[in-house]
């Protein structure tokens, strides 16, 4: 984990923390999320023009919502999301 950590400019306790927080989250199902870089997020919406809504958070992330989304999904990550700020 140590190298994992310092390949992405992590402290090692971040991980662990967020590995207990995840531990103890009530989600009964796991959600798989795809990280884009700012730039790629952009460049897609604007390629697809569909009715597609990017939610802006904290410090420059953001979220792109789809048509279909799952609502449960959404609110469990954007609590997760949110409680870290």
């Amino acid at each position: 984990m140590g190298s994992f950590c310092r390949g992405r400019n992590l402290p090692s306790s971040q991980l662990f923390a967020w590995k207990k927080r995840l531990r103890e989250a009530e989600t009964g199902q796991f959600v798989a999320v795809e990280v884009a870089p700012a730039r790629e997020v952009k460049l897609q919406v604007a390629a697809r023009h569909s009715a597609a809504i990017e939610v802006r958070l904290e410090h420059g992330r953001s979220i792109l919502v789809e048509p279909g989304f799952d609502a449960s999904h959404l609110r469990a990550l954007l609590s997760v999301l949110e409680g870290e700020a």
